[in-house]
């Protein structure tokens, strides 16, 4: 099947050329027009409590206005000093003029207690809270900013919009700078494997057109139906630039190798697409299939992520299976022009690095495969030490402007509500503004303000059949002491008739991740399924898919083990400029799903090669050297570009998230083509022996039947012919 579509793309190369270009203008076209992804609430479709209280509130109250803070600061003046009160008031005279501003508070329309904690205990800052009208966006946040300024005050915004201005901000100048660096490091990269300029910038032209269009596919378009994280397209950026240069390489590669051999340029791409085109096309699907296990976290942005990153990775293996060999066909043997001396040539057969290190493993497997274990279960070690907890304003750089505000009242403002815990007491069809339930409700107000870490009870506010209360407390959100308010908030007895749900940041952080640890089993589950599958359809064997699956989570607990000791127990935060934390759950969820799919990407590649030669040979060891030889320098050249590209993201990136993902993938990627592939691998294969190849007659037939396993006896004279 696939041969013969390398065939029919070689003899249309030109419509198919035309027809690539006309998608990519599309796809540029689409970018240009629809409106990107925006930072939505992680939690707001799920079956917790906090979700609950959240939509109850939405349904039957008007729509919060977004707010920002405003924190005046004079080293030599006091906020008591007219000067000072002067100053600020000047600062703030156009936010108040402006008509999307509903309201400013300072200290000084205050009095009393409230006035007291809008000003800092050592009396040199004051706070002010601008309110926006209902009809006001996030949008409207930068050009209001830029509207207060001062000659005599440092002035500094957090807040709700200033933290989310700030999130959009770092995470769209985090794309710009590591696009900028990447492609650099990507063709340097691909000048070593291949070198040849021509050869090495294919790839590239493929990760061009496959980013784009996941970018206007796989994250703007899919916008337009469900919410999509803004962290979204970083995600594209990062795993379609890798598996588009990943998928390339291996074709490209694979083409130069028959050119090599004395075959035409038709056979060539033909037999290009029918090998590694076919490993291409299962890799893809494995990968998308490793995503789409993030489709079981329904009602958080994991879904909308995983469906637009599976988008995007199944874009760059049409990409590369039309345009690439399109390509191809028109280039020719051009493709090894512009070479570059001592780069890029191939070792004669049975002389490679790659056929050594794995026939010196199979000589003495046992001795190769117990270091390798054990360095693998020291990396994956820190694991024990895992903390989860939703990222908020932490996963902002130190040095971020809304940070630094929120960190100064902190410190500075005891007294003022940085953390709400939202109780709503739902009356199912009962009026809660009826006499007996306001009574009932003002000894329920008092016991929330009697709770430990309660410094005010707001409200109540009022719906159609629920009663809201806002406790406010200054304990920050991932706290113990948030954590125990919450507990003794959701421990008290509701008034009678009221069944209470809280909400708040605290709640949320909590709630989703429990849900998380409950939908783990069953995402786990179908990724490891699926991909058995997938791989017993490639390789028509039930061993290979199971060494696959256990040898992929052993890597996978390795990189985790990595992200713990660097994110949680904080080593090299000073140089990665961040400041350590739990890992999100949400994240880790995300790291597994495209971990996984990574992992088994070069499985892939592997076991497709040494498949080819076992088929020629009916020898295990002969075949593993062989294929590792064959495919191991393009492995380890893919996994020096997918650490490039993974690596820059996780260097460069000021948020946490997008360094979490970018280090754990560079990590994963390193471990599972080193430690894995080249020696657990190869080890396990010897000590197996024919087991490898075996499946029960009644699979074997209906692999067989199937008929995707194609080309087996053609590959086996081919060889053979070749050898």
């Amino acid at each position: 099947m696939f041969t013969h579509w390398g065939r029919i793309v070689y003899r249309f190369r030109w419509p198919t050329l035309v027809a690539s270009l006309v998608l990519l203008a599309l796809s540029v076209s689409l970018l240009w027009s629809l409106t990107g992804p925006t930072m939505t609430s992680p939690s707001s479709g799920l079956n917790t409590q906090s979700a609950r209280a959240d939509r109850l509130i939405n349904q039957q109250l008007p729509q919060t206005p977004p707010t920002f803070d405003l924190i005046f600061t004079s080293k030599s003046l006091r906020t008591t000093d007219p000067a000072f009160r002067s100053a600020m008031a000047t600062a703030l005279a156009p936010l108040q003029r402006d008509s999307r501003v509903s309201t400013v508070v300072t200290p000084h329309t205050l009095t009393g207690p409230q006035s007291a904690a809008l000003r800092s205990i050592d009396g040199h800052q004051a706070t002010a809270i601008v309110t926006l009208t209902g009809s006001s966006t996030r949008q409207d946040y930068a050009p209001l900013r830029a509207l207060v300024q001062s000659p005599t005050l440092t002035i500094t915004a957090t807040g709700q919009m200033a933290i989310s201005h700030d999130f959009a901000t770092y995470l769209r100048n985090d794309l710009a700078s590591t696009s900028a660096v990447v492609f650099p490091v990507a063709l340097l990269l691909l000048l070593l494997v291949f070198g040849a300029l021509v050869a090495a910038g294919l790839p590239l032209l493929v990760a061009i057109a496959a980013e784009i269009s996941g970018l206007a596919i796989g994250v703007n378009l899919l916008n337009q139906f469900t919410d999509v994280s803004q962290y979204a397209t970083n995600l594209i950026a990062l795993i379609g630039l890798g598996v588009a240069i990943d998928y390339s390489l291996f074709i490209v590669s694979r083409f130069r190798e028959e050119l090599a051999a004395g075959r035409s340029v038709p056979e060539s791409v033909a037999t290009s697409v029918g090998t590694a085109g076919r490993a291409v096309a299962f890799s893809g699907i494995t990968v998308a299939v490793g995503l789409c296990g993030l489709l079981f976290f329904q009602g958080s942005f994991l879904a909308s992520m995983g469906g637009a990153a599976a988008i995007a990775v199944l874009l760059a293996v049409m990409w590369a299976l039309t345009f690439l060999p399109a390509l191809l066909a028109v280039v020719g043997t051009r493709t090894n022009a512009l070479r570059l001396p001592f780069l890029g040539r191939p070792p004669r057969n049975g002389h490679g690095l790659f056929h050594a290190l794995a026939t010196r493993v199979m000589r003495h497997p046992f001795f190769a495969l117990v270091p390798a274990l054990l360095l693998l279960a020291v990396l994956a070690a820190p694991v024990g030490n895992l903390s989860l907890a939703q990222s908020g304003i932490q996963g902002l750089p130190p040095q971020a402007g809304s940070r630094v505000g929120m960190d100064m009242l902190q410190q500075n403002f005891p007294n003022q509500t940085l953390n709400n815990f939202t109780v709503v007491l739902d009356y199912g069809s009962s009026n809660p503004q009826s006499s007996q339930n306001v009574a009932a409700l003002g000894a329920y107000q008092q016991s929330l303000s009697r709770q430990p870490g309660a410094i005010s009870v707001g409200g109540p506010q009022f719906g159609s059949h629920i009663a809201v209360l806002a406790v406010g407390s200054h304990t920050a959100v991932q706290s113990s002491q948030a954590n125990t308010l919450l507990t003794s908030i959701r421990g008290l007895t509701p008034p009678p008739g009221a069944q209470a749900v809280v909400t708040g940041a605290t709640a949320v952080n909590t709630d989703n991740t429990n849900y998380l640890l409950g939908q783990v089993p069953l995402a786990l589950g179908f990724v490891m399924l699926a991909t058995y599958v997938l791989l017993f359809l490639l390789l028509g064997s039930v061993v290979l898919p199971l060494k696959a699956v256990l040898t992929n989570l052993l890597s996978i607990s390795a990189a985790f083990g990595a992200l713990v000791f660097i994110f949680v127990q904080g080593n090299f935060s000073g140089v990665l400029n961040f400041t350590p934390q739990p890992v999100d759950p949400l994240v880790l969820a995300l790291l597994f799903a495209v971990m996984y799919g990574l992992s088994m990407d070069y499985e892939v590649f592997l076991l497709s090669r040494i498949q080819e030669h076992y088929r020629q040979t009916g020898d295990t060891v002969t075949a593993v050297a062989m294929g590792l030889e064959r495919s191991g320098r393009l492995i380890t050249g893919a996994a020096g570009i997918m650490i490039g590209v993974f690596l820059a993201f996780g260097v460069l990136a000021h948020t946490v998230i997008i360094k979490e993902i970018g280090i754990g993938l560079t990590i994963a990627v390193a471990v599972d083509a080193t430690v894995v592939r080249l020696v657990v691998v190869p080890a396990v294969m010897r000590l197996l022996g024919a087991a490898n190849w075996w499946a029960p007659k009644p699979l074997a037939r209906l692999h067989r039947r199937l008929g995707l396993g194609e080309g087996a006896a053609e590959e086996r004279s081919r060889l053979r012919a070749a050898a």
